[in-house]
């Protein structure tokens, strides 16, 4: 990861998300489709989807999943892409980013 980060309160942050991914740097889409997240109710899954997921990658960072609550179009596979409001969260060491869109660099 690109920065040390102290361990923070609970909930997703712009600034989490910031020291860790640089902004100078391309990210691009390894996602040529979205993963649905299902909801779960007392243990078991249900038929409700809730979220969409999208792998990334960045020079220097290990690939990583974004999380977005509406379905959003992906560009191509490999596209130099940016996020709308990128924030991410931290929980036990590992950490989740979700967005409220992507958009490809063109």
């Amino acid at each position: 990861m690109k920065a040390q980060y102290n361990k923070r309160k609970g909930g997703y942050s712009a600034e989490l998300a910031n020291n860790i991914l640089d902004r100078s740097k391309a990210i691009h889409s390894l996602s040529e489709t979205l993963e649905p997240q299902m909801k779960f109710e007392d243990g078991k899954r249900t038929d409700e989807v809730i979220a969409y997921k999208g792998w990334f990658s960045q020079s220097g960072l290990p690939p990583f999943e974004v999380k977005f609550t509406d379905q959003v179009k992906l560009p191509p596979y490999l596209s130099i892409i940016t996020f709308d409001y990128l924030q991410a969260c931290e929980v036990n060491y590992n950490i989740y980013f979700k967005a409220d869109g992507i958009n490809e660099v063109k």
